[in-house]
């Protein structure tokens, strides 16, 4: 019922004056998001996202809404989720680039982008 939910509130939204990334950022607290940003795969997928292909993420142009979803690094067990508002990636802080952080960077994890 939550997922039929979260697919109606999407499309409802889209008439309104509420942007898709906020509306995105909005489903996901409402709907209990995953623990582990690891974790956040199937639920993107069940609110209607899908994956797409990222070979380079340094040199590949993201579109605002774009969601990725990275394994941990090896001193980790969460993994990372983050959101893309046209300029920059953002999670529970504003990140330099696609790589969460110096460990992310230089281990480069595998990792998912979504799109909705």
């Amino acid at each position: 019922m939550r997922l039929t939910m979260a697919r109606r509130d999407m499309g409802s939204a889209a008439n309104t004056s509420e942007k898709p990334f906020k509306r995105a950022a909005r489903i996901f607290i409402e709907y209990s998001p995953p623990h582990y940003g690891k974790l956040y795969c199937l639920t993107l997928e069940r609110l209607g996202f899908h994956e797409i292909k990222v070979d380079d993420p340094d040199h590949y142009n993201f579109i605002r809404g774009d969601v990725m979803v990275m394994q941990p690094h090896k001193s980790s067990i969460a993994g990372h989720v983050a959101g893309y508002d046209g300029q920059k990636w953002i999670s529970d802080f504003v990140q330099p680039d696609f790589w969460a952080g110096k460990k992310y960077r230089s281990e480069r994890p595998q990792y998912a982008v979504y799109r909705y």
